[in-house]
Order: structure tokens, then C-alpha cells, then sequence
């Protein structure tokens, strides 16, 4: 329960209980969301948090929903629930673009797994959302012709991050409580952060990426983004397990939520680098350094750590990340650079420098950084960062013409993402507080691999340093 002194995001609890008292059917809902996505593709500037989306699709998932809540036999706590998945998955019947203009000609005939586990869920899907060109950046910036910018809902003048740039604008703006991202190089964790929403990137393997365009086999997680750390840890337990086509998570442990809802966080020790922690704008450290104190007031202890040799972890994820997605997309580097954004072309020209020795080095640096971690973890249950190291950046009128590359503004926005993806541990981002010009700014928890109970458990004390939530100033009240 989430306390309402003024505004509070609406999240799968609301639903639920519309539903289940009556004042609401999920018909009733997906007509409302229907008229929002009109709406957000109207309003000046357009959204474009959803860039496909189907009428009767959503109707019909909807009133299978009502059917099943009349009849009491609903499926899971997701049953009616409006859920948005990034277009790096294939949904039936949309298009599998992945945020291009030349990808997925014909409509989809086959759902990806988290598709699918999100449909035998009972989940609505109320479309496909935006994203940064093959994820190839962190702002979220595609200005091709079936995309566009999506907003921040916050400053629509400002971006939203990337690459899972509509999923977490529609979830800030109120059009569903629950999207899906992919995760490479913080692209769940960025958008999230920049919109003021709750993001969880899983341990590597631990939601499957089938049916996802396989980018970059070694750094991508899958995660939710929600508006509350309890609405993420219902979709994580949905979605979190081993898939056969997904060879990566086979071997994980089960999945719990085990002591998530602990009264305070005695025994919990905080490891911070401070000197890593401090390298972000003012306005960040600033408020991200009161949030860990308030997690001291509540029983955890904070123990300084070291982490070694994080500028190799930088450049060595680069080389893994790009390395891949420029194998992966070789032969649409040589029969469709026309038709990429700029920065995607910059992007993939610069990956054709790396070499096989660069790449072998690059994953030397991996096991070592992984050893290096472990060790940690045998003294501190968890890392805390602040999310990132700045605010969502301005939109400029160029970009909405010819699109945006500023390698610093990248290279800062991914710093204390890319220790995760590396080496594969599970981190979540949780808002905090805004900056002076009303931005969100949000805070980093990662914990050991398969850990994510430990982190759902400190997001959710995390949730209550907040004194306020402040409304988007692009906000549908879909439940109203």
C-alpha cells in the first residue's frame, strides 16, 4: 500500500481492486487506454511512447479479462492488466521493427516467451513500445519516419533514455503500469531512471530473451519497468524461470521473493565505493547520499568497498557489447546503412574497429571482474550507485530532424549501469527525488547473481524515502 498524500502513480493493486469490486471492468479500462493512445498521438508534441497498437486486439484481450473476473476464475495477479512490451520482441500481429525502418516487413505470426508468459497471464497488451534504433544508444532519439521522439513525460522537452525509451514513458505517463525492456547497457535502468519509474534488469539468463532480436548474446538481461517496486516484483515472479529455447537461464535457482517484505533491514550490509558513487552531477550526489542514510535509519549498515578497475569494465563492455551487435548485424550494416539513424551508423562503423584480440582481452576482464565481485558479495549483500550520473537531457530541434550522438553524454549515462550487464548481476532502480528543474533522479541497488529478492527488499524501504511523488505534466488517469 502505497500512502496518498497527493499524487501516487496508479499500479497493479489499483487495477485490482477496481476490478474486483466492480467499479471497473477490464473492458472498460481498454477502452479508456484506447482513447488515451488516440489522444497521445494527437496532443502536440505526440508522446509516441506507443508506436503500435491495435483497437481490437486490446478489446478482445480485454473482455476475455471480463469474462474471467465475472466468472471468478482469473489467472494471476497480471489477469487485466495493460502491459506494454518493447518493440525488440516479437508480439502477433505487430511488426518486429526494433525501432528500424527496414525490419519486420510482415506482421509477426509468433509471440516471443515473455510474450506469451504476459498472455497466459491474463495481461492486456496494449501494443509495442519505442525504442533507440537496434538499442545503439541511451537517449532514446529516433527520428525515422515510424517512430519518432518519444517524450519524457516529466519535461516533454527532455528525453526519456534508452534504448527501452517508450516502455518507460508509458509507464510514467499512466497509459500502462507495467512495459517490458531489454537490458545491454543499462537499457531498462536509464529510461526508467530519467522517467521517474522503477526499473529491474534480472540476472543475465534469468527471463528469457526468446523471441527478442539477439543483439548482444553476453551483456542483455530482460526486465520490467513499473511504478512501484511491489508491481515489479509480481512481474519478476511471473517471469523470472528457466525456458527450453533460452539456453542461458536453464540452470538458474528458483526464483523467491524471500523475505522481501521484512520489517526493516537489520543485518543488511550496503557496500559502497564512495569514490565511484561520487563521480555524477551534484544535484544526484546529493540527494542519492540522504537515501543512503535513510536505509542506515532503518537497520542496514553501509560498508565501504572497493571495486577494482572499473575503467577497464567500461571499455571492455563496450567491446563485448558493440563487438556483438556489429557480428550479430554485419548484414544489415552492408545491405541497409542507408535506411539507419546516423548514430546508429557511427555506432557500428566504430564496433568495426575492435579486433578478435580486443574481444578475447575485453572477456579476460570479464572473469576477472566476476571474481572480483564474488569477493565482494562474501562481505556485503548488496552495491548501492546512484542510477545515473545525470538528468535526462534536453531535446534540441536538430535531433528531431537528424537524430543525436554525443559519445560523453553516453559514456556518462552509462557509468554505473555497465558493471551489470558485464558481469551479469541483477540491479534495480528505484526514484528518489528530482532535481532543482523538476527531473527524476533515482538510486542503484545490485546484489549477487540470482539475488533479486534482496533487491526488491531494499527498493521497497527505498520507496519510502520519497516524501512526495510529483505528477508527470503528461499524465492519463486510465482508472478516472
Amino acid at each position: 500500500d502505497s500512502s496518498s498524500n497527493g499524487f501516487c502513480f496508479k499500479g497493479i493493486k489499483d487495477y485490482l481492486d477496481c476490478y474486483r469490486s466492480g467499479k471497473l471492468t477490464p473492458s472498460q479500462v481498454a477502452k479508456n487506454i484506447i482513447a488515451m493512445l488516440e489522444d497521445c498521438d494527437k496532443s502536440t508534441p505526440p508522446l509516441r511512447a506507443i508506436v503500435q497498437w491495435d483497437q481490437e486486439q486490446i478489446m478482445l484481450m480485454a473482455e476475455a479479462s471480463t469474462a474471467r473476473y465475472r466468472n471468478k476464475c482469473t489467472l494471476s495477479y497480471l489477469d487485466g492488466i495493460p502491459v506494454c512490451l518493447k518493440e525488440e520482441f516479437k508480439v502477433v500481429p505487430y511488426h518486429h521493427r526494433v525501432g528500424t525502418v527496414y525490419l519486420g516487413t510482415e506482421p509477426e505470426t509468433e509471440d516471443a516467451t515473455v510474450t506469451k508468459k504476459l498472455r497466459e497471464a491474463g495481461a492486456i497488451v496494449i501494443g509495442v513500445s519505442n525504442m533507440h534504433e537496434l538499442g545503439t544508444g541511451t537517449t532514446g532519439c529516433n527520428p525515422n519516419r515510424y517512430h519518432k521522439i518519444p517524450r519524457n513525460p516529466y519535461e516533454p522537452n527532455h528525453f526519456t533514455g534508452g534504448s527501452s525509451s517508450g516502455s518507460a514513458a508509458a509507464v510514467a505517463a499512466g497509459l500502462c503500469p507495467v512495459a517490458i525492456g531489454t537490458d545491454g547497457g543499462g537499457s531498462v535502468r536509464i529510461p526508467a531512471s530519467f522517467c521517474g519509474v522503477v526499473g529491474l534488469k534480472g540476472t543475465f539468463g534469468r527471463i528469457s530473451c526468446h523471441g527478442s532480436l539477439p543483439l548482444s548474446y553476453s551483456t542483455v538481461s530482460v526486465g520490467p519497468i513499473c511504478t512501484s517496486v511491489a508491481d515489479a516484483a509480481i512481474v519478476y515472479s511471473i517471469l523470472a524461470e528457466p525456458d527450453p529455447l533460452y539456453p542461458y537461464g536453464l540452470k538458474q535457482p528458483k526464483a523467491t521473493l524471500s523475505g522481501m517484505c521484512a520489517p526493516d533491514l537489520k543485518g543488511l550490509k550496503l557496500g559502497v565505493d564512495w569514490t565511484f558513487f561520487k563521480a555524477c552531477d551534484a544535484e544526484v550526489l546529493s540527494i542519492c547520499e540522504k537515501a543512503v542514510q535513510h536505509l542506515q535509519s532503518l537497520g542496514a549498515s553501509v560498508v565501504e568497498v572497493s571495486l577494482p578497475e572499473i575503467e577497464e569494465v567500461r571499455v571492455a563492455h563496450v567491446i563485448c557489447i558493440l563487438s556483438e551487435m556489429r557480428d550479430f548485424l554485419q548484414p544489415d550494416f552492408n545491405k541497409h546503412f542507408q535506411e539507419m539513424n546516423l548514430d546508429t551508423r557511427a555506432n557500428l562503423a566504430l564496433a568495426s574497429q575492435f579486433t578478435a584480440l580486443d574481444y578475447i582481452t575485453a572477456n579476460r576482464q570479464r572473469t576477472r571482474s566476476m571474481r572480483f565481485l564474488q569477493e565482494v558479495f562474501t562481505t556485503v549483500n548488496c552495491i548501492l550507485t546512484p542510477a545515473v550520473a545525470c538528468t535526462a537531457p534536453r531535446i534540441y530541434e536538430s535531433d528531431l530532424l537528424t537524430g543525436s550522438s554525443d559519445m560523453s553524454f553516453t559514456v556518462r549515462s552509462m557509468r554505473f549501469v555497465q558493471l551489470g550487464n558485464f558481469t551479469g548481476i541483477p540491479g534495480l532502480v528505484v526514484p528518489i527525488g528530482y532535481s532543482t528543474a523538476g527531473l527524476p533522479i533515482s538510486i542503484q541497488v545490485m546484489a549477487k547473481w540470482w539475488d533479486e529478492a534482496v533487491l526488491l527488499r531494499i527498493g521497497l524501504k527505498l520507496e519510502q524515502f520519497r516524501y512526495q511523488t510529483k505528477k508527470p505534466s503528461i499524465y492519463y488517469d486510465i482508472l478516472a
